[in-house]
């Protein structure tokens, strides 16, 4: 079968809320096929059927959304990974 999933993450090296970087990828069949980051603040795609996409959701509401997923997810569990993190070590 098909397999197609999506992976969130923040990438963050310090507490400073400018650091954390949002990116979104789409898989299909273990090959990423478009992703967003919020240090880009656009889609961007890496196979045919990604780049058409990006650039239909680039001119659309979804990259909007998905500028504000940064402030909504990162920013707000920040404190738990670093507390998290910093207990550990």
């Amino acid at each position: 079968g098909f397999r197609y999933y999506v992976v969130g993450s923040c990438e963050f090296n310090s507490s400073k809320l400018n650091d954390i970087e949002f990116t979104l990828s789409y898989y299909y069949n273990k090959l990423e096929y478009i992703r967003f980051s919020s240090s880009v603040g656009k889609y961007v795609g890496y196979t045919e059927h990604g780049i058409k996409n990006a650039e239909r959701w680039n001119n659309g509401p979804e990259v909007i959304t998905s500028r504000g997923e940064r402030e909504r997810y990162c920013f707000r569990n920040v404190g738990v990974f670093t507390e998290s993190a910093l207990t550990k070590s």
